[in-house]
């Protein structure tokens, strides 16, 4: 199964288009992400990360909603029991 989530841009490290990068935030987490399918966008703004590429920006309530839904998840898997 894949996973994309997303993360806030916290500053650009490259702008080419081919080879753009930028320092991008995940829940206090700043890894740096391949920008060159999103190299419009700006820093402060949320994008879909997935495998360590920025594939599209989103905004920043449906960002917000989506990491609250991640956390639920988190919280349910650690009221789990682990099985004997």
């Amino acid at each position: 199964m894949c996973l994309a989530v997303p993360g806030r841009i916290v500053r650009w490290l490259n702008r080419d288009a081919t080879f753009a990068q930028a320092e991008v935030e995940f829940d206090g987490v700043s890894r740096v992400c391949h920008m060159a399918c999103v190299p419009d966008a700006e820093v402060g703004e949320y994008v879909i990360v997935h495998a360590g590429m920025a594939i599209s920006r989103v905004n920043e309530a449906e960002a917000q909603r989506t990491l609250a839904d991640l956390a639920r998840l988190s919280e349910l898997d650690a009221d789990e029991e682990p099985a004997s």
